[in-house]
């Protein structure tokens, strides 16, 4: 009985302890499916719609992880936003041709929770779809 109560505790304690907590409301990464890597070292620039007009808002690099976890500091931010992913100087640092020179996301946030915008890269190809 008392076995099973420590069990217990320490799941409970386990999802806390990896759940994950976010302070900005959007987030982003690339995952070089050609290469089975992520895609370091690219710029994504963010916009957003205002009065039919995209407007800037920021822009960051992703890191060794291809990630960017810290675009819209708290989660106040609705409308319609774009993501630019500028992959042209990540493909010819790889010597890679391609038939992208950036993609284009465009997506709405309706409410306060976290969204994750990734996106599956190739030199000719790309996927993207709303994770968490």
């Amino acid at each position: 009985m008392k076995k099973m109560f420590f069990t217990a505790v320490f799941a409970v304690l386990s999802v806390f302890a990896v759940g994950q907590t976010h302070s900005h409301q959007l987030s982003s990464h690339i995952l070089d499916v050609s290469r089975g890597t992520p895609a370091s070292g690219v710029k994504i620039r963010l916009e957003k719609q205002v009065a039919g007009s995209w407007t800037f808002v920021d822009e960051k690099t992703t890191d060794a992880n291809g990630r960017i976890t810290d675009f819209l500091p708290g989660n106040t931010s609705n409308g319609i936003f774009k993501l630019t992913y500028l992959v042209s100087d990540y493909f010819k640092k790889n010597n890679t041709e391609s038939f992208y020179p950036f993609i284009e996301v465009v997506f709405q946030i309706r409410d306060e929770q976290h969204y994750h915008v990734p996106i599956t890269l190739s030199a000719y190809g790309y996927s993207t779809y709303r994770g968490n």
